[in-house]
């Protein structure tokens, strides 16, 4: 598999860019052109009564954004209040939304063709936000569909919880 970062290959139509992410151990890819912005740790506000999954709102040079606790939306530990975090600014229904992770590595750029299905182990959690992954040198980069993902349901929080 070739995988190159973003300085080194131009976007064809041959390739798929993903901005990677790390969300506790897991690295999972945003498409890159949901990406608007990638922010450094920024303080969040919180929004009584919210999912648990919305950690608050951020404002973003004048403009509100809902952002959203990966870490909560995909069923894994809290992170420590030690630990940093980033957030990944993504365009939705034309609101803007952060998604709060862990870390951001580099922009991928890879071949459809080598684009799996996700597998029939993953949590049904994860199978319902990712679209599947790409075998990555010693990882799995899973990759996140943006729509399911800001999808916020009673069900999807209930069972995110358990």
């Amino acid at each position: 598999m070739t995988i190159r970062a973003e300085n080194s290959l131009v976007a064809t139509d041959s390739t798929e860019g993903l901005v990677s992410i790390k969300v506790g151990k897991q690295a999972f890819g945003v498409p890159v052109l949901s990406v608007q912005d990638v922010i450094a740790e920024t303080p969040i506000n919180r929004v009584p009564l919210s999912p648990p999954e919305v950690a608050g709102s951020l404002n973003l040079r004048g403009r509100i954004v809902t952002a959203i606790d990966m870490r909560c939306r995909l069923g894994m530990p809290q992170r420590e209040p030690e630990d940093r975090s980033m957030s990944v600014i993504v365009e939705h229904g034309g609101e803007l939304y952060a998604l709060v992770v862990d870390d951001v590595g580099d922009v991928l750029w890879l071949e459809p063709s080598e684009h799996e299905a996700g597998p029939a182990t993953l949590s049904p959690q994860w199978r319902s936000v990712c679209s599947g992954l790409y075998r990555l040198e010693g990882d799995l980069l899973l990759v996140l569909n943006i729509d399911q993902v800001l999808t916020l349901t009673p069900s999807t929080s209930n069972s995110l919880a358990a």
